[in-house]
């Protein structure tokens, strides 16, 4: 349940931090932005020292997009950026140990040379020892964003909160970057950002969150130190709740 603090002492326990491929490449569109991923992995690793557990969910936008696959296949296509999210979490995890946080990739696809199989109670164990697992694989389906793997997995290891990390800063109820008038929303239902139809995450994500009463806090990842604001309590980006 999301609560306003003010004080030293972070608002949940566990959180799924979702990011998104695109994130990870910066303003060069593609590939790595290597200060990004260091970035991440200093406020993660700040996080964590604060006493909160941290699952994350990557995207692959930034080497590969399903739906850029035209003419192919839905399902390769989809196979595809499964695996561009794997070497995301690679990637990520490198960042991570290189400054000595112990990482567990797990993937929804097996490749037991490079990474574990996900499996929800061995995920919980690391968590609880206060490891960064990061989830890779998408959910293993074609036809499933990672937006819907993120939601999954938070009702799985029953996280209290969605931490989404954009390339951009809240909820508008237009793209502010082509509609400067775009207004800023903080705080929203589930049933509204359907119904609005906002481009925030995927129908089955929202749905699968509203299902599980798992609120969404959306925020830029571009502001250095807004995870721990996030996790903190304060007001930064939107809050998407049960209304």
């Amino acid at each position: 349940m999301y609560v306003e603090k003010n004080n030293n002492t972070p608002i949940y326990k566990r959180v799924v931090l979702k990011l998104s491929g695109e994130a990870l490449a910066g303003k060069k569109g593609h590939g790595f932005d290597y200060c990004i991923l260091n970035q991440i992995a200093d406020e993660v690793i700040e996080i964590n020292n604060l006493g909160v557990q941290v699952a994350i969910v990557v995207g692959g936008g930034n080497i590969w997009r399903g739906r850029s696959g035209v003419g192919m296949d839905r399902s390769t296509a989809d196979y595809m950026g499964m695996l561009a999210t794997v070497i995301n979490a690679l990637a990520l995890q490198d960042a991570l140990e290189n400054k000595g946080m112990q990482t567990r990739v797990q993937t929804a696809i097996e490749m037991r040379q490079i990474a574990e199989p996900y499996i929800r109670r061995r995920a919980i164990r690391h968590l609880e020892k206060d490891r960064v697992v990061i989830f890779a694989g998408g959910t293993g389906n074609p036809f499933f964003s990672t937006d819907t793997t993120a939601a999954l997995r938070a009702a799985e290891i029953e996280a209290e909160v969605i931490l989404l990390a954009k390339n951009i800063d809240a909820v508008y109820d237009d793209d502010p970057h082509k509609n400067p008038s775009a207004r800023k929303i903080e705080r929203i239902s589930y049933i509204d950002v359907i119904n609005q139809g906002l481009m925030v995450m995927d129908t089955t994500a929202i749905t699968l969150c509203m299902e599980n009463r798992i609120p969404i806090h959306v925020f830029g990842l571009d502001a250095r130190d807004n995870i721990r604001k996030a996790v903190m309590g304060e007001r930064i980006g939107s809050i998407i709740k049960e209304g």
